[in-house]
């Protein structure tokens, strides 16, 4: 997707952090943007912050709730158009060991981080098939979608989902005018901590597996790690970036190299040494095939902004 300009794209999580971000690299390109959050009062806020007021609308939306999604692509559409650019963006940071989860743990975890992509994506495919003028869709997963974290199984496990379900997407909507891309973050100055415990309904009150509260976002914004993570402005134009050149995978971290080439080592060091069965790889046929990988291996090195 080349030309940005009066389209129009959707932002989950856009209240804070990554998602207003985004949206904020979206405006800046041309486009038309409806951001949505479940806290409505931070939307309302981050709202106030753009000053093309008549190209930014805000929708409160639970990304659980798929009547909600449905109401939300309605009103998006009748104010702006056709979504050309969804970004499946909402998420929650849940740790702890996971032999301490409680089934609400898990509930709550699967049911923004994945279940919000996978309402995303339900909701909007269709209409973005539709209409005909192709379009993109970004689903945020995390450094923690292609890396195991220990304490964060949970938060690992959604995260994991979307890069598999991002890269099978992509492969079923390759020809039909809809790239695909997985951004996976390490990390960004954002409100994750804050927003995870302001947003966790009381039905998934009992856990086992949450972090004790997170300190007040001063103090945190003080910590070195924070510090020098990347600021969510910076993340949103390496993201707009990623869709323009149709990346599969938009990943804007290179500090992340090292435990992504050693985890590759892992799993090759792990196959039999024997030679592979040449009847198993004729009956697979196709239905392995690494043309979605050959793809992005083939694509010029990423740039930053």
């Amino acid at each position: 997707m080349q030309d940005f300009n009066d389209k129009t794209a959707f932002v989950t999580g856009a209240a804070s952090g990554i998602g207003l971000g985004m949206a904020r690299a979206f405006v800046g390109a041309g486009m038309k943007v409806v951001l949505t959050d479940v806290r409505t009062n931070e939307l309302e806020a981050a709202l106030a912050t753009f000053d093309a007021v008549d190209r930014v609308h805000a929708i409160t939306l639970d990304v659980t709730d798929r009547a909600a999604w449905v109401r939300a692509a309605d009103e998006a559409e009748q104010r702006f158009g056709p979504v050309h650019v969804l970004c499946n963006n909402a998420g929650i940071n849940i740790s702890g060991k996971m032999q301490e989860a409680t089934y609400a743990d898990w509930d709550f975890c699967l049911g923004v981080n994945l279940g919000g992509v996978i309402n995303g994506i339900q909701t909007f495919v269709p209409r973005m098939l539709a209409h005909g003028q192709g379009g993109h869709i970004v689903n945020t997963s995390s450094m923690g979608g292609l890396s195991a974290s220990v304490s964060a199984g949970l938060y690992c496990t959604s995260k994991f989902a979307v890069v598999g379900l991002s890269e099978s997407l992509r492969g079923d909507l390759m020809d039909q005018g809809i790239g695909v891309s997985v951004y996976c973050p390490a990390a960004v100055q954002s409100e994750l901590f804050e927003s995870t415990a302001q947003v966790r309904p009381d039905v998934f009150a009992d856990s086992g597996a949450a972090p004790p509260p997170a300190p007040d976002f001063a103090a945190r914004a003080a910590s070195p790690i924070f510090a020098s993570a990347m600021t969510a402005e910076e993340a949103g134009l390496r993201v707009l970036n990623g869709i323009r050149r149709n990346d599969m995978y938009i990943l804007t971290h290179p500090e992340i190299a090292k435990t992504l080439a050693t985890r590759a080592r892992a799993i090759m060091s792990a196959l039999p040494v024997e030679p592979p069965n040449a009847a198993r790889i004729a009956a697979m046929g196709t239905s392995r095939h690494t043309a979605l990988y050959e793809e992005q291996i083939a694509k010029q090195s990423p740039t930053a902004p």
